[in-house]
């Protein structure tokens, strides 16, 4: 079972060097010098917006900004570490029966923000809110279908047994996707948000800012924050901002704003490598990309390093076609995809590719988008393919891009492969942007879910990851540093890949 880890535990070893928790003259890290922590005062983080679309609802959350929003208020039983492997928050420990389809989860000494001590009963509402039948939007769902609600209970005052409708192995990383937080139960109303999180719900303006206050009964001690303020901002204004001093923290900074800041004595980046994975997708549900020729045709016309070198400036490795790279199951031994004109000419042709007028749909959501959609357009020029590059609004990009267009878009923050696949790679996936909907693929996946040992379980993942790469419509072509601003007056922002545990932990942060 794993070990108790708490905010405390998690600031003592940030003692010193690149990998410490202070801003320091290293690329990557936060910090200079040795700067005790000390209490008070208040955080302004700026993340990329959502206008209207933002919530407060913690099971509805997609933009980095709402997720940052709760994590602040809410907890999850799990979440990832560093290594993609689950590590313990509202749940202190677990075990699961030989078959892996019963998990009992030991719940820490919690309370919400109003008081009411976290009960078994609670985690029970909340998994049962998730899986509403009639909330199609609630993100965690897909990953969490396998539990059998019926028959989960809860066994004495700190302990939750969960079923299994299916073996799952690794149950408790499945814990810690997206939109999985604890809610009190009876909670129905998401303008008035209890959770158990390090601060307490002060006020919310969609598209604009959240405030938060500290919560001083917090189970791994209270922030050292008096106040946290997330806010929306585009990218130029957080580029503005944090120079200016208006805001201290800076999310999803670009390559340029990178080069623009070097020797900047207020302003220190923190850069996390292989946090993710940028490409494209390609529908292949319809022509031309239910061929898988011609979906090998875009992935063999891609010019990689141009690529990296022109949208992420440098500051990305190549990507194989395949998620994960660095993540447990990533199948590291299959050689790297280059750019073949001639072999995609031919795939093209043979595919009918060559005859058609391709939408590549696209948005300012994300830098780099727009860049990256008209280099596609020019190198699928240069292998005699016609693609016509439409922008969309960026509130409603990621929804949009589902229906929208021929190609569009593709990027993911980390979290480990199977939870990748489950969400955008089965039939009834949320973020299946590829529309990949193969009842065959959907079943293998299930078995490699079940499979007790590691080694096998591993090779059944790289077989799934293998039909992707060469029959599917991703085409992932980096794996990019993960990029944020942070002022020096700051401390205790770790380098740490979006959705795992380290990742906007403004409880573990304190300001000069």
């Amino acid at each position: 079972m794993p070990e108790e880890r708490t905010r405390r535990h998690v600031l003592g070893l940030a003692g010193g060097g690149c990998a410490a928790a202070l801003l320091s003259g290293c690329d990557g890290s936060a910090s200079a010098g040795t700067t005790r922590p000390r209490r008070g005062g208040t955080l302004r983080a700026a993340f990329p917006g959502a206008g209207a679309k933002e919530t407060l609802d913690p099971h509805k959350q997609r933009q980095f900004v709402d997720i940052a929003r709760h994590k602040a208020m809410f907890d999850k039983l799990v979440e990832l570490g560093p290594t993609l492997r689950p590590v313990p928050r509202l749940a202190r420990s677990w075990e699961s029966s030989a078959d892996s389809t019963v998990w009992r989860f030991r719940l820490r000494k919690a309370v919400f923000h109003d008081g009411h001590r976290l009960e078994p009963e609670d985690v029970l509402y909340s998994l049962h809110r998730i899986l509403d039948p009639h909330a199609a939007d609630h993100l965690a769902a897909n990953s969490l279908s396998a539990l059998d609600l019926g028959n989960c209970r809860a066994v004495g005052k700190d302990t939750v047994e969960l079923r299994l409708k299916k073996p799952s192995a690794e149950f408790p990383s499945l814990l810690a996707v997206t939109g999985a937080l604890i809610v009190r139960r009876g909670y129905r109303n998401p303008e008035k948000p209890v959770g158990t999180g390090a601060f307490r719900f002060a006020s919310f303006q969609a598209g604009r800012s959240l405030s938060a206050h500290r919560f001083d009964d917090h189970w791994a001690g209270a922030p050292y924050l008096d106040e946290l303020r997330i806010l929306s901002a585009e990218s130029e204004a957080r580029n503005s901002a944090v120079q200016a001093g208006e805001i201290d923290y800076a999310h999803e900074m670009s390559p340029t704003f990178a080069r623009l800041i070097e020797g900047n004595s207020r302003v220190a980046l923190v850069s996390t490598p292989l946090s993710g994975v940028d490409g494209f997708a390609l529908k292949t549900d319809r022509p031309p990309f239910d061929d898988p020729d011609a979906a090998m045709a875009a992935k063999l016309l891609v010019d990689r390093e141009r690529l990296i070198e022109v949208v992420s400036g440098n500051r990305a490795q190549p990507g194989n076609d395949l998620y994960g790279k660095g993540y447990a199951y990533y199948p590291s031994h299959l050689p790297q995809r280059e750019q073949d004109l001639a072999q995609a000419r031919r795939l093209a042709r043979r595919s009918g590719l060559l005859n058609r007028r391709l939408t590549f749909y696209t948005s300012t959501v994300v830098d780099g988008f727009v860049n990256a959609a008209h280099l596609f357009a020019d190198m699928a020029g240069e292998a005699g393919l016609r693609v016509e590059v439409v922008s969309g609004p960026p509130e409603t990009y990621n929804t949009d891009q589902l229906t929208t267009g021929d190609i569009g878009n593709h990027r993911c923050g980390a979290m480990p492969i199977p939870t990748y696949i489950s969400e955008r790679l089965l039939d009834g996936s949320p973020q299946n942007a590829s529309a990949w909907k193969h009842p065959d693929f959907d079943e293998d996946f299930v078995h490699a879910q079940g499979i007790k040992k590691e080694t096998a379980r591993t090779r059944a993942y790289g077989a799934l990851q293998r039909t992707i790469r060469d029959e599917g419509g991703l085409v992932l072509w980096g794996h990019p540093d993960w990029l944020n601003a942070v002022a020096t007056s700051v401390h205790g922002v770790k380098p740490a890949p979006p959705n795992t545990d380290d990742w906007a932990r403004f409880d573990a942060v304190w300001v000069d």
